[in-house]
């Protein structure tokens, strides 16, 4: 048996919608894999009731079948489906690293992501790998389609998860078609300040860098608090706020002596909307780990 675990991950980072992710120190999925003749999966932990566990229409199903490498697959849900923090690019991540070990493929963590990012074609409908990349590699990635580039970032962060859910097709709907010459320009300049920021650990420039005006306005609006849970957050000295992934989570930056206090203020605004959340207090860290002994 092989375990691995894989983090939660935030994407798009405002300015960075498709390309910009993340892993978070938590939360985070465990995968256990043993070979067989065919793969089966089971599923315990979070919101495990609702994820299938035919493997034809799961994502650690169809990286099974990318690798030749069927196998028993235990999932121990610790980051929630359709919470914005990567939760099917989790899996996928952590059973891509665990059976390109059992069956000792040989291939890199770079050549894992278009593997991983198959798996998650089967919830989003297109496989992306702004979440798989972070979930593999660590850190802060940049994914386009002429490779992944990764920085060891290590930042303070407050993923705030309300107890609604938004799905990934639902938020890709809303993605504008067309958007104003001077939005683009806008959100280009936030971005290239926060790659900078990622590349420094700084939470103000990064912070800066989340600003967007083109996406992140159209999906904030998918989030019931948003904008009361944004404000909090800023009051209480976050650097930056945005939606993380397609929503509901809502990801804030800050100094490591605003954390608590933040996460405090995120759960208390989204509670005078009548809706209950957890919050993360964690950090930008490392990606999937794999633990050879089980």
């Amino acid at each position: 048996m092989l375990t691995v675990r894989a983090p939660a991950t935030s994407a798009n980072l405002g300015s960075g919608f498709d390309v910009f992710g993340v892993a978070l120190g938590a939360p985070a999925d465990v995968i256990r894999v043993e070979r067989a003749p065919e793969t089966s999966i089971s599923i315990t932990g979070a919101g495990s009731d609702y994820i299938p566990t035919d493997p034809e229409k799961n994502t650690v199903g169809a990286v099974a079948e990318a690798l030749d490498a069927p196998a028993t697959i235990r999932i121990d849900k610790g980051v929630r489906p359709s919470s914005g923090l990567g939760s099917s690019a989790a899996s996928a991540a952590g059973a891509a690293v665990a059976l390109n070990a059992l069956y000792d493929r040989g291939l890199s963590r770079e050549e894992l992501v278009p593997v991983a990012a198959e798996g998650e074609a089967l919830v989003s409908g297109e496989a992306h790998p702004d979440n798989v990349a972070p979930s593999l590699l660590g850190g802060f990635t940049i994914a386009t389609d002429d490779g992944v580039t990764q920085v060891d970032a290590s930042l303070p962060v407050v993923a705030c998860l309300p107890e609604t859910s938004v799905s990934t097709r639902d938020a890709r709907d809303v993605v504008p078609k067309t958007a104003a010459l001077e939005d683009v320009v806008d959100t280009v300049g936030h971005a290239a300040t926060l790659a900078v920021g990622m590349t420094r650990d700084d939470p103000e420039l990064v912070g800066q860098g989340l600003n967007d005006a083109i996406v992140t306005p159209e999906r904030s609006a998918l989030i019931d608090g948003y904008e009361a849970v944004r404000e909090a957050a800023l009051e209480t000295g976050a650097t930056g706020v945005t939606v993380s992934g397609a929503g509901p989570g809502v990801l804030a930056v800050c100094y490591a002596s605003d954390r608590r206090a933040i996460a405090g203020a995120m759960m208390d605004a989204f509670d005078a909307e009548g809706i209950e959340s957890r919050a993360y207090q964690t950090t930008i860290g490392e990606g999937a780990r794999l633990y050879p002994d089980g």
